[in-house]
């Protein structure tokens, strides 16, 4: 199957869940204090995206207008349930770490907001190529925001010291330094797309 490569950028630049729709931005708050939960909630995220865009896509004639979002929540809710699984067997730390943000993909504004606006409306290979575009641009938005929060806020990435003797900013570990660091980058990448 080859990805439609115009849906799948839309979500890395042009649509990117955090920066431009700015959906999803709880777990981004909550979560973007360090590089692992980042990349935890990534592949969490994008495992529920794919899983769900690719079920609802197969199954969207099939269900009746009056109850398709709950019928979409099931089966979001059926994929939240797998990977949270998943997390809890074979990486408890990060389980810990997550905590309630994984079940609460769910009612992720990114995830059911796709479901409901492109998936249930396209055809296998848009819907697999949006999904995985979304699941992308969310995961280098955590990443990105999650890197300078943690660079900042503790010293650190992954737990080790980078630069001996950096005196970090406490603000930066704040969930009110997650708002800052949110608003910074979106007034960079607006800056960066209006010069265009």
């Amino acid at each position: 199957m080859k990805i439609n490569l115009k849906e799948f950028l839309k979500g890395i630049i042009s649509e990117n869940p955090t920066f431009v729709l700015m959906l999803g931005l709880c777990p981004t708050l909550a979560i973007s204090t360090t590089l692992a939960n980042a990349i935890g909630m990534s592949f969490a995220a994008t495992f529920v995206l794919l899983g769900s865009n690719i079920i609802i896509s197969l199954i969207k004639e099939l269900i009746p207008s009056k109850i398709r979002i709950p019928s979409y929540i099931v089966v979001i809710a059926t994929f939240v349930t797998i990977t949270e699984l998943i997390i809890k067997a074979y990486s408890p730390a990060l389980d810990k770490s997550l905590g309630i943000y994984i079940p609460l993909i769910v009612v992720n504004c990114i995830v059911l907001g796709r479901a409901e606006a492109f998936a249930s409306k396209s055809n296998l290979i848009d819907s697999v190529s949006d999904a995985l575009g979304m699941g992308v641009g969310f995961s280098l938005a955590l990443i990105l925001i999650s890197g300078i929060r943690e660079f900042f806020g503790v010293g650190k990435i992954f737990g080790n010291t980078v630069i001996r003797g950096f005196e970090p900013v406490f603000l930066f570990a704040m969930p009110s330094g997650a708002l800052l660091i949110i608003g910074i980058l979106m007034g960079f990448f607006n800056f960066l797309k209006n010069r265009k």
